[in-house]
This record gives structure tokens, C-alpha cells and sequence, in this order.
């Protein structure tokens, strides 16, 4: 037996409801059961509220986020050139706009928390852009990653959510719940395990962490001196160099160094490819150690170089033909290795070189047991670096070093550790200095040769080319030989500082004739050979020389 429709209930058929509807009648019922006519609302709403109509006076959802992110921050330009937010309550930190976890997303999320609806993607860029705007129109101030200076104290960001910050200063340290100085975070930036003071009864920090480590009292104390100088955020910082055999734990030494100043979710990083590489590893934290470096290359030498003196790099910017992006860093950079292999001398000269020893057998222990030591001692460790800190602060001014290396901040620091606790660090500091040159040198075919010549001859002065002609190529093709006169000039200068402070007294002239010809005059130390006393360059122009 057939069912009778009940009244009310019947659909029609497709054949039905074309027969019934018309044209505009069929695509209206299309509309609505399909609900295309409810989101095509939802659109036509959306877009009236992001583009605003002025007409009625009301807002557009770019005007309510200006006015939601005025009520809980101000905007800045930083020293660096960049536009940031900062709380009006709570940590003094310093926001991107645009970041991951900077204002965009803090923004669109409050703006759904007070509207109960999400804000377009073009209103929130809008939004960010006018912020930008006012940003630019401020007084740049000072934004610092990690570490900073003010009035003659410096100040370390522990990282903390709560935006805690310790001050540091001649007579001591404090931890303070409001950091004096804008500091700016990364997702490379971890919390710092809170120092605590020295302990009254039981091994001092210092203590504590050589007791993890496995080098001799000297290496040590230089490590030390290492911490010490990176609380100072506007020195050229000497690189760490942690070499020694497989086994001597130098990759679990670097990572405990980075921990104690800088903590990071990736606290050793490899080595990277090109510079670009390079600028997105070093911008986002303070400290920078690199593991297992087997070479360094030309152009890397060159960039570690000026990262500890004070890198600019500048970059078109995107989405843009005629504007440029600069990003100046200055970090505190280490590195481990076996072999790093050649050194040139511009980057021998800001090494600091300290050989780990190796681990007898009894005396291993596993990660887990090393890390849960490391974290018990790391407070107290971290407060007698604070200290120490503090007494080179006090010391400082009254430092006077007779003849300043090339690292001449991080010696005069040096010196004040030396004569606080009585240390020999300015000495040690000096004499790997001697033994990285000579080891530039070694791997240096020219260098050497040079050396051995200057020791044969004792003082001797020519052109480039009389010189090439007198110090032949090896056997064999050498890539760092150079082949003309104007190589050779460039190579000297190179490794004059190493020749320096190997006995090898080198000076760029001109004959004090009418040509001017340029000469190179060489000397074992104790003598200086002139230009009249010159030896008489061969024949030829000084451009074939």
C-alpha cells in the first residue's frame, strides 16, 4: 500500500519545480538551498565593515584595530631602523609589527576577543601600516637583544615571560622587575636560570663550573674572562675557539657556554652556506656558537670578522625597487672544532683559542648526568659571572695596559680580571696570540717563506716583483702562491700583522727618487730597513713590478 504525502511535506520533483518557478525564481530557491545566499551575505557584510561606510560614520575594521592597538601600546622606531610595539602595562619589551609573535597576531586576537569576529587580512596590514607611520614620527631609542648598557650599568634580559632583567654596576647586581632598557626577543631567545648569590658554605660557581669542564686552569679562566666580556654589549668580542681530539666534549662545552649567557632552543648551529645564511643565524640572538667546523672559507673569515666588530648588511627591501634594508649587528660569536684548517691573519688575530683535554674513561659521563649537573650549578654560576662583572666594572677605569692588542676592550678586561682576583689572563691571552700567528703562518706557504727569507737576509727592501723573483714557486700549483706583483703586495698585507709577531718587521714605502717607485722593505726585528738603504730594485717599471 502507497503512502500518502502528508500536506506540507511533499518536495516537488526537479521536473516539478522547473515547471512551477521561473527563471529568477529558480536561482533564488538555488540561493537558498545551497547557502551561497547566507555566505554571500556574510561577504557583502564583511566587506562593509572593512572598507567602512563613512557615509553612516561608522568604522572600518582598520580604524578599530589603530584605536584597540593605541589603548594597550605605544610605537617606536628603534636605533635599528625598525618599527616596534611596546606594552603600555606590563614588560618593557619591544614588539614587531609584523612578526610571528609581535603585534599582528597579539592584534587580531584581541580584536576577536572584543568583536567576537575576525579581522580581514588587508585591514590588519592597514592597520600596521598607519601604526608604522606614527612609529616613524618618534624619536628612534635604543632597542637591545640580550644585553645592554645604561647610565654606566649593564643590564642582561633574563628572558622571562614576567620581563625581569638584571642591573649590573660597579658595586654589584640586582635583578629588577622592570628591565630600564627595551629589549626585543626572538623565538632563539630562552629564559635564563635566575643567579643566585655566592654560597656561604660549599664550591663557589666558579667552582661548580670547572668542575664540569675538562681544560687546564689557564684555558679555564680565559673561558671565564669569555662570559664575562659578552655581558658587555659595545666591544668587539674575541671568537671562542673550543678545539682539541674527538672526545674532549667540546660541542657539550659550547652549548654549556651559550647556556649561561644566551639560552636557546638551538644553541650550536652548523655552518652556514652563503652570507645570507649567515645574517638569518646571527640577527636573532646574541650569542652565536658554531660546532664542528672542519674549514672556514675566504668570504666566511671575512663576515666573522666584521660580526665582532659591527656587521652592516644591506639588502633591498622587499616588495620594493628603490628601497634598501639594513640590519647592523655586532655579536658574541663562538665556534668548535677539531682542524678549523688555514686561518687567515685578520681572523687568527680575534681568536681566542682554548684546547679542551682529553676525558679519561673513569671520568665520562652521560648527557643526562652532565645536563642535570649543569642546571643545578647554572644559578650559581651564573651569579659569580654577575660578580665578577661587576668588580671589572669597578676596576676598569684605573686600567692601564702598556701596549693594547688588536682586542683592545676585551684586553683592558683582561687586565682588571687579572688584578681583581690575581689572575694571569692578559698574559695567557697574549701568548696563544703568538702561537695562532705562527700557526697562520705554517699554513701559509708564502708567509713562511717570507719569514725565511727576512731571517736569511735580515733586512732587505725592493718592489713586489724583485721579490716574487726571489722567492719561486714551490713544486706544484698553490692557489694561495701569488703569481704577480700586485699579489704579492696584497698578500703581505694580509699576514703582515702575523710576520709581525713573528719576528718579521714589514713597512710599504717609495724610493725617494723621482719615480716614486713603490717598495716593500723587510727587516728581522731589531732593524729597519730605509728606502736609501735600500737594496737596488732590477730593472724594469714599477708597473711590471
Amino acid at each position: 500500500m502507497t503512502a500518502t504525502p502528508e500536506p506540507g511535506n511533499h518536495t516537488p520533483e526537479p521536473d516539478e519545480l522547473d515547471d512551477a518557478l521561473s527563471p529568477e525564481e529558480l536561482a533564488a530557491e538555488f540561493l537558498r538551498t545551497s547557502g551561497a545566499e547566507e555566505r554571500l551575505k556574510h561577504l557583502d557584510a564583511e566587506r562593509e565593515d572593512t572598507e567602512g561606510d563613512y557615509g553612516d560614520g561608522k568604522p572600518s575594521q582598520a580604524t578599530k584595530l589603530v584605536a584597540l592597538a593605541r589603548r594597550s601600546f605605544r610605537t617606536v622606531l628603534g636605533t635599528d631602523g625598525k618599527c616596534y610595539a611596546v606594552p603600555l602595562e606590563g614588560p618593557r619589551l619591544a614588539l614587531t609589527l609584523r612578526g610571528e609573535n609581535g603585534l599582528r597576531t597579539r592584534l587580531a586576537r584581541a580584536f576577536f576577543d572584543e568583536h567576537q569576529s575576525a579581522a580581514g587580512a588587508s585591514a590588519i596590514a592597514d592597520a600596521l601600516t598607519v601604526l608604522e607611520g606614527q612609529a616613524v614620527d618618534t624619536d628612534p631609542e635604543p632597542v637591545a637583544l640580550r644585553v645592554a648598557r645604561h647610565d654606566g650599568a649593564l643590564v642582561l634580559d633574563l628572558g622571562t615571560p614576567d620581563g625581569r632583567a638584571v642591573v649590573i654596576g660597579p658595586d654589584g647586581w640586582e635583578i629588577v622587575d622592570e628591565s630600564p632598557v627595551l629589549f626585543r626577543r626572538t623565538r632563539l631567545t630562552s629564559p635564563l636560570p635566575t643567579p643566585t648569590r655566592e654560597p656561604k658554605n660549599g664550591p663557589s660557581g666558579l667552582d661548580q663550573l670547572q668542575a664540569l669542564l675538562n681544560v687546564s686552569e689557564p684555558g679555564f679562566r680565559l673561558l671565564v674572562a669569555w662570559l664575562v666580556a659578552a655581558l658587555f654589549p659595545d666591544i668587539p668580542h674575541p671568537i671562542l675557539s673550543l678545539t682539541g681530539e674527538q672526545g674532549t666534549a667540546k660541542s657539550t662545552t659550547g652549548r654549556m657556554m651559550v647556556m649561561l649567557i644566551d639560552p636557546s632552543p638551538a644553541p650550536l648551529r652548523g655552518g652556514p652556506k652563503d652570507a645570507r645564511t649567515w645574517t638569518v643565524q646571527a640577527a636573532a640572538s646574541w650569542t652565536v656558537m658554531l660546532d664542528n667546523l672542519s674549514t672556514i672559507q675566504p668570504w666566511f673569515s671575512d663576515t666573522l670578522c666584521k660580526a665582532v666588530t659591527g656587521d652592516g648588511i644591506v639588502e633591498r627591501a622587499l616588495y620594493t625597487d628603490d628601497d634598501v634594508s639594513v640590519l647592523n649587528f655586532r655579536r658574541v660569536i663562538g665556534m668548535t672544532s677539531i682542524d678549523a684548517g688555514a686561518l687567515r691573519g685578520d681572523l687568527a688575530e680575534r681568536l681566542l683559542m682554548v684546547e679542551l683535554d682529553p676525558i679519561p674513561p673513569e671520568n665520562r659521563r652521560t648527557d643526562d648526568e652532565l645536563k642535570d649537573a649543569f642546571d643545578k650549578a647554572a644559578p650559581a654560576v651564573l651569579g659569580a659571572v654577575l660578580d665578577l662583572a661587576a668588580e671589572v666594572l669597578a676596576e676598569l677605569p684605573g686600567v692601564a695596559v702598556a701596549e693594547l692588542p688588536r682586542l683592545a676592550d676585551f684586553a683592558k678586561i683582561l687586565a682588571a680580571i687579572d688584578t681583581r682576583r690575581q689572575w694571569t689572563t692578559f698574559a695567557d691571552f697574549t701568548a696563544l696570540a703568538r702561537e695562532i700567528t705562527e700557526a697562520v703562518i705554517e699554513y701559509d706557504p708564502f708567509a713562511d717563506a717570507v719569514r725565511t727569507f727576512v731571517h736569511e737576509k735580515r733586512d732587505w727592501t725592493g718592489t713586489a716583483g724583485v721579490l716574487l723573483e726571489h722567492l719561486p714557486a714551490p713544486d706544484g700549483q698553490l692557489k694561495s702562491w701569488p703569481r704577480t706583483a700586485r699579489g704579492v703586495s696584497g698578500h703581505l698585507r694580509r699576514v703582515a700583522p702575523a710576520l709581525r709577531k713573528n719576528g718579521v718587521q714589514i713597512a710599504f714605502t717609495r724610493s725617494p727618487d723621482q719615480n716614486h717607485t713603490r717598495l716593500i722593505a723587510l727587516s728581522a726585528e731589531g732593524t729597519r730597513a730605509q728606502p736609501s738603504e735600500a737594496s737596488q730594485p732590477s730593472e724594469g717599471t714599477a708597473e711590471q713590478r
